[in-house]
């Protein structure tokens, strides 16, 4: 067995040596195509100049007036991976009142704890269309975050946005169009924040796939190319919505954009997110995707998570804590960026009052055990206890069974198969339908499919309280059923002409650290087909059976083209991924107590050839993968509608047990359009320090200060101290990137506030529409309203594009609603390359605003320059 001393002798060798091989790999590159280009963009633009944050940086500025160098180095990083009871520790500056920070996982839930609500996935959220929904689930999250203890929450997921219909982590979000992501992601934050919790919108950006999106030993992450109108107009936009509501976090993506890696990318991080979109909180690596020191710290990153270097954690190495101490004294590092960063934090912590009465951890991430380690990545750490078991689920499977439900997409419906008849004889087949034997929390990070689906696999995952099954849900309705638990058409099943067949099927995905079933993350063996060879269950299925429900548990679109159209299979539900409320919730639907009522967040083709070639996974290269956005703004529908592709089901599509019409439409001009938004306002006035390299004493260790082996301090011994120090009074100078100025801007002519100039969400049209349930049995309506530019402009732009989406009340069968929705003069704006700047290409021209149940079923057309409405009118697409 080794010693602590031989153990980090080996292991030191082995690091050394890694690093040698780690440096050739990552120096080795592909070249990036022509024309896709990552701008220098210096320096970072300082926090505090949004009127709504300045009480928030005045109180920051003065904590950080009076904090040493180590201790503000101390707060701008992570301990080290598992050095804490948070997937994320930062250092704290105790003898000013600031403490540790706690960083959890994730989206859709506490993870790694317990007596915590699994919430609906975000793929779930969005297929509800529902604003509020998001808005009470971003709330429920903030609650059962603080009552753990946790400062910032890790989440929401806008990125990827699901241009890779395979994507690992497409579920994480709300669906493959912009404003759907934006609306779900700004309505979560300010739900989360509303409680005191920092949320972190994430990742930026263009993080479309799993598979070799880290810098590793072996190569460098992959690099997203892409023009800058496509990433303004389709990728920026989700996060643009998040910086204005006020989010206090984001976190940068893994790969890198046009060939420079997200956490030092200067043009994303200072010109794009920091200066553009008006950004005030700080800015995080995600877990070891940190690759530089001074480098990212001058292009804009504020805090280092977990703190440890990007190729072999904890052996107490660091890109920053005590060598961003050094970087300071030997004048690498601009005191006034180290500043700066320090700031965000305290601002942000400042912004959600978490400096009064803010609970701390009472939890650890690290295991389920009332006592254990403090330090579990130590050697040899003290031990205390770790976990007090707090309940904080309240009320919350209210919501999240309420967004379960409400999610259901229902896709066929012959010879109204649905709702089910209170008595029918049911046959049910499939794993899916009923929990995992194993056990619920079999699986770390939820990282198999076994039993019901109901979330995907990883860090965005957490631990289910209990798992209410469809199998449950029949057993409290009593329902006369006979359940095969397999993936494969039994022999024995008996079937009889008056029995219903529910067949449960899956398809998942999930973060790379886990392969399943042959599966790294991305849909790579299955690709859009179902798992456990399903297609083939149900075929059986519906050879025997001649009444046959489908129920599809997914990450997102899945093939359907074996058995779609078969006589039998009558009725086709997409469950998505309900988190602990898969039985009830879906029951509602099954037996008619609800009608549904979701609708696709994607669209679901009939072959992954409709799809084109460029949103196809990148496989291994030798050097640095590159994945070029060569489709532009065409994903998803945009894509499909602009080739007359016809997919089996639309983005937006959702039948009910009712039916609705959509009519009475107004539209009102509220601003008046101008070619270009109204001047940006100035920035207001930030925090100054003097910008003095403070002195070595601030860097030395404590007296008598107790050392845990591999966490990561902010201090340096006396000697390296005064070494560095010594090294800013020669020549030596650091060798600053090209284009590196230090004098702040004022601004681009895009942004002014949170989210870009104030002005680009002016609204520029008012509309109204009257929702009718034209059926028998209540039910709600989405009404989804999407913009078509004017014919003869000089962009090309996406033949229609969402723009906003409103839910009905429940209506009962005759009863109308009247919703209201807008268009702002950002919905009616291309992004310019040249003058990089927002513009409304034609002021004049007649904007068509499309009205209806789903993308493909517009009938319902307003014109901006008519100023009217017309019902009845031939669909765009």
């Amino acid at each position: 067995m080794y010693t602590v001393t031989t153990l980090s002798a080996f292991l030191l060798v082995i690091f050394s040596t890694c690093q040698f091989v780690s440096g050739i790999a990552i120096n080795k590159r592909i070249a990036v195509p022509a024309g896709y280009v990552a701008p220098p963009y210096y320096p970072t633009p300082h926090g505090g100049w949004i009127s709504d944050w300045s009480e928030s940086y005045r109180k920051a500025s003065l904590l950080v007036s009076n904090l040493t160098l180590a201790e503000k180095t101390n707060i701008t990083a992570g301990s080290g991976i598992f050095m804490g009871r948070c997937v994320g520790n930062t250092g704290s500056a105790l003898r000013a009142g600031i403490p540790q920070l706690c960083l959890q996982d994730g989206p859709l839930g506490v993870r790694n704890t317990d007596h915590n609500t699994a919430f609906p996935a975000g793929i779930t959220v969005g297929a509800t269309w529902d604003k509020d929904l998001m808005h009470r689930r971003g709330v429920a999250l903030g609650e059962e975050f603080r009552g753990k203890g946790v400062n910032v929450y890790l989440g929401p997921s806008v990125g990827p946005l699901g241009r890779k219909p395979r994507g690992g982590r497409n579920w994480e979000g709300f669906g493959a169009d912009p404003v759907l992501q934006a609306f779900g992601g700004s309505l979560t934050i300010e739900g989360v924040q509303s409680v005191g919790v920092i949320a972190t919108i994430k990742h930026l950006i263009a993080n479309e796939q799993e598979m070799y999106r880290m810098y590793s030993l072996v190569q460098p992450g992959i690099s997203s190319n892409l023009d800058d109108r496509t990433l303004h107009e389709l990728y920026l936009w989700p996060f643009a919505e998040g910086v204005r509501s006020g989010v206090g976090a984001v976190m940068m993506a893994y790969n890198a954009v046009n060939g420079s890696a997200n956490s030092q990318n200067s043009y994303i991080i200072n010109g794009l997110l920091k200066d553009e979109l008006g950004f005030q909180g700080f800015v995080m690596s995600d877990w070891l995707a940190q690759i530089s020191g001074v480098a990212s710290a001058l292009s804009g990153l504020d805090m280092s998570m977990p703190g440890d270097v990007h190729t072999i954690p904890l052996l107490g190495n660091s890109y920053w804590m005590y060598e961003q101490t050094r970087s300071v004294l030997n004048g690498s590092l601009p005191l006034d960026r180290l500043n700066d960063a320090v700031t965000r934090i305290l601002a942000t912590w400042f912004q959600l009052g978490q400096d009064q009465n803010y609970p701390p951890p009472n939890f650890d991430t690290n295991t389920q055990d009332a006592e254990g380690p403090l330090y579990p990545g130590a050697l040899v750490s003290p031990s205390g206890v770790v976990n007090q078991f707090v309940d904080v689920q309240g009320t919350h499977a209210e919501v999240a069974r309420e967004i379960a439900r409400d999610a259901v997409t229902l896709l066929k419906n012959s010879n109204n198969a649905l709702p089910l008849k209170p008595n029918a004889t049911l046959k049910v087949f499939g794993t899916d339908a009923e929990k995992n034997p194993d056990g619920i929390n079999s699986c770390s990070d939820q990282g198999c499919n076994k039993g019901t689906l109901g979330m995907g696999w990883g860090s965005g995952s957490a631990r289910y309280p209990f798992m209410d099954s469809p199998i449950d849900a029949l057993n409290a309705r009593g329902a006369s059923y006979q359940f095969f638990n397999t993936d494969s058409f039994p022999s024995n099943s008996d079937p009889s002409a008056n029995d219903t067949a529910l067949v449960f099927v899956t398809a998942d995905s999930g973060e790379n650290y886990i392969t399943v079933e042959g599966n790294p993350g991305d849909r790579t063996s299955a690709n859009l087909n179902l798992w456990h060879n399903c297609d083939k269950l149900i075929q059986d299925v519906a050879a025997k059976y001649s009444n046959v429900i489908v129920i599809i548990h997914t990450v997102g679109p899945v093939l359907m083209e074996a058995w779609i159209d078969l006589p039998s299979v009558k009725a086709v539900l997409v469950a998505h991924l309900p988190g602990q409320e898969a039985g009830n919730s879906l029951a509602q639907v099954l037996f008619g107590d609800v009608s549904p009522s979701g609708h696709l967040p994607y669209t679901i083709p009939t072959s992954e050839s409709n799809y084109p070639a460029s949103v196809s996974l990148v496989n291994f290269e030798v050097g640095q993968p590159q994945d070029t956005f060569s489709e532009g703004l065409y994903i998803d529908y945009r894509h499909f509608n602009k080739e007359n592709i016809t997919p089996r089901y639309a983005f937006g599509h959702g039948l009910g047990y009712t039916t609705f019409s959509f009519s009475n439409a107004s539209i009102t001009s509220i601003t008046p359009l101008t070619a270009t938004p109204p001047t940006r306002p100035a920035k207001g006035e930030t925090p100054a320090y003097s910008t003095s390299i403070p002195p070595a004493s601030e860097a030395y260790w404590p007296d008598n200060f107790n050392r845990i082996w591999r966490y990561l301090y902010s201090w340096l011994e006396k000697s390296d101290a005064d070494a560095a120090a010594a090294v800013a009074n020669t020549s030596a100078k650091y060798p600053y990137p090209d284009g590196y100025s230090n004098e702040q801007k004022p601004g681009p002519a895009a942004g002014g506030a949170q989210g870009g100039n104030p002005a680009l969400f002016d609204t520029a049209y008012d509309v109204s529409v009257t929702v009718t349930n034209t059926g028998t049995v209540s039910g709600r309506a989405v009404a989804q309203l999407y913009v078509q530019f004017p014919p003869g402009i000089t962009f090309d732009t996406p033949i229609i594009q969402l723009r906003d989406f409103e839910k009905t009340d429940v209506l009962e069968a005759g009863a109308s609603q009247v919703l209201s929705l807008r268009v702002t003069r950002k919905d009616l704006s291309v992004w310019d390359v040249v003058s990089q700047n927002w513009v409304v290409p034609d002021v004049a021209g007649d904007y068509g605003v499309w009205i209806g149940g789903a993308s493909d079923t517009l009938g319902l057309r307003c014109g901006t320059q008519t100023g009217s409405c017309e019902e009845g009118v031939a669909s765009p697409v």
